[in-house]
């Protein structure tokens, strides 16, 4: 007769033995029967260890699972099945068996002057090649230092700026992140947005913390700082590794890379050396000698001489190869960096490149991207992802995550958005999740709309203008923001898309912006803002907003009037004056601002 299979119970590392008794439904003077039997003098309120629980669970017909280390494996489960990063996307497909561990690939991000270029001069000086004459001899944007037995590979671009470009490109290339933060300064801004930038790529963080040598340094105060950003320090029972480094003198540098080895352990980083090599292009350029030379970074496979790779619209044969020592090398396994030297143009910086079969599949294959991407200039490129893609993405059972980087005007705005958006999450569909990568006071720039791009999220403005820079990587990474004025059509539209549920909107889409020069009374029309087109047009169809100082005087209003000199005109552009008068505004001033905008739909 088979044995009866025994139910699992999940446990958490303490309980009472109140609680262990409710989740197997039994008396509690059973339990605590079980526990005197063992020894264990307990009372029923009194806490008991997983251990000890599973053994009364395993007397009693029950089989006890941790509930911590389910829950530790379904976060490491879905921070690989939801990675924004190349490498996991580029092994999706391998058979387990194939895989092995590759060296990591790490990049260091943080403020611009708590020392993240000097952390590398110093890893590279000390750590490259040790034993080799001269070192590095050229630049190749990344190369690999030792520790022991393991390899690390460092991209060489500190600043979370050009990690997200690289990410917004597709060539998500880094593994691990070092979060820089010195120990005088603490927890700034910058620091924030590269810490909201590593969370976006789901990659695990280290902190280095620089300048601990400095008479004002106060370690415990910039670990309180970033746990107050949710990274608990190792040695405050969490779970992310803080080293205070000296780079000028060389101090901590061996326990940063231990920690980074750690790191690395403890993640999947794997890749199947024997399929055909893929990876991300990290820099390019054109030699008056040699030709294009391009560094990439193999992330999986093993690029070999010979070998036919394409890269966005650059194609060629890999003529010869070449490591961070200037060495001519014959292949390069994953993560190491090699410059190549044979495509036919420069590639973009943070596009991938796949080897291929032969050059013909490759030209093939160009001349079908270039037409693919003629047809979507011509056609007119939508948004990477809006709210009524997550809407469709709901109805058809394929939902993905909601990425949200919110700005709003005041501070009194930003607690009660944020925690209305957890409630949402907390209601969420199956299988859809609402993720705020930022939330910060004041107007939308340019990084904002980077985070947006590299995570595939949607930028949400309450109350708050957008800088004249943001709107045009907006338009040029085609990223959603949606701009609101009450809180409640906010909450309502997030909770309608994540419920398939959402109608179809259309969004204002800036054409123009005017100067106001000179202010003219006349008669019974009113003011007429004398002003001149700084940017873009304006038409006598669209709406305009007033803006004065930064702020906005009047939100949305429709041309009564659009002259130049004596005559009625349907649009005047850029470099030229002309006489505007709203429907709705009269109290023109000097240096106002008029926005013109036409409503567009947004998918």
């Amino acid at each position: 007769m088979p044995q009866e299979k025994q139910a699992t119970i999940l446990v958490p590392d303490y309980i009472t033995v109140r609680d262990l008794a409710g989740l197997i439904k039994a008396s509690p003077i059973e339990v605590m029967k079980r526990l005197i039997a063992n020894g264990v003098m307990v009372t029923i309120n009194q806490p008991i260890d997983f251990d000890t629980a599973s053994i009364v669970l395993e007397e009693m017909g029950f089989e006890a699972q941790s509930a911590t280390a389910i829950a530790s494996a379904e976060a490491e489960r879905s921070r690989v099945e939801n990675s924004t990063q190349l490498a996991g996307k580029l092994i999706k497909d391998e058979r387990s068996e194939n895989l092995i561990r590759r060296p990591p690939v790490v990049t260091i991000l943080g403020h611009v002057d708590h020392g993240k270029t000097s952390l590398l001069d110093n890893i590279r000086k000390t750590r490259v090649a040790e034993g080799e004459a001269g070192g590095i001899t050229q630049h190749i944007g990344a190369y690999q230092v030792k520790r022991g037995d393991q390899a690390i590979t460092f991209l060489d671009t500190p600043g979370h700026e050009a990690f997200t470009q690289m990410r917004a490109r597709g060539a998500q290339g880094a593994d691990i992140a070092i979060l820089v933060v010195a120990a005088d300064d603490g927890v700034m801004q910058t620091t924030r947005e590269a810490l909201n930038h590593a969370r976006a790529a789901n990659v695990p963080i280290v902190v280095a913390i620089t300048k601990s040598d400095k008479r004002n340094a106060n370690i415990d105060r910039v670990k309180q700082m970033l746990d107050e950003l949710g990274l608990k320090p190792d040695d405050w029972g969490g779970n992310t590794l803080m080293i205070p480094v000296n780079s000028l003198k060389g101090e901590g540098i061996d326990d940063l890379l231990e920690a980074l080895v750690l790191t690395a352990e403890e993640t999947q980083i794997m890749a199947n050396p024997k399929a055909l090599a893929s990876g991300g292009i990290l820099e390019s350029r054109v030699d008056k000698n040699r030709g294009t030379l391009a560094t990439v970074l193999v992330l999986n496979g093993t690029l070999k001489r010979g070998d036919v790779i394409i890269a966005g619209e650059s194609y060629g044969r890999v003529k010869a190869m070449y490591d961070a020592l200037g060495n001519q090398v014959d292949e390069a396994p994953p993560s190491l960096p090699v410059q190549v030297l044979g495509l036919n143009q420069p590639p973009l910086p943070g596009t991938t490149f796949e080897q291929v079969k032969n050059e013909k599949v490759a030209r093939q294959m160009v001349e079908e991207r270039q037409d693919a991407a003629n047809t979507a200039k011509n056609a007119g490129v939508r948004a990477q992802i809006t709210l009524e893609d997550v809407f469709r993405q709901v109805a058809e059972g394929d939902a993905k995550d909601l990425n949200l980087i919110i700005k709003v005007d005041v501070q009194g705005s930003l607690q009660p958005i944020t925690e209305s958006l957890n409630e949402i999450d907390k209601k969420n569909p199956d299988g859809v999740r609402l993720r705020v990568l930022s939330a910060e006071v004041g107007n939308i720039g340019e990084n904002d709309v980077m985070l947006a791009s590299a995570s595939k999220g949607i930028v949400i403005a309450f109350g708050v203008d957008i800088d004249s820079a943001a709107r045009r990587s907006a338009e040029a990474l085609n990223v959603e923001i949606r701009r609101y004025d009450i809180i409640y059509k906010l909450f309502e539209d997030i909770e309608l898309a994540l419920k398939g549920m959402l109608d179809p909107v259309y969004a204002p889409k800036t054409i123009g912006l005017a100067e106001v020069r000179q202010v003219f009374k006349v008669g019974k029309v009113g003011s007429v803002a004398g002003s001149f087109i700084r940017e873009g047009e304006a038409r006598r169809n669209a709406k305009a907003r007033v803006k004065r100082g930064g702020k906005v005087l009047v939100n949305e209003s429709s041309i009564s009037s659009l002259k130049r000199f004596q005559d009625d005109v349907r649009e005047v552009r850029t470099g030229f004056e002309c006489g505007i008068s709203l429907a709705d505004f009269n109290d023109f001033e000097t240096g106002d601002l008029i926005e013109f905008f036409i409503m567009e739909r947004v998918n």
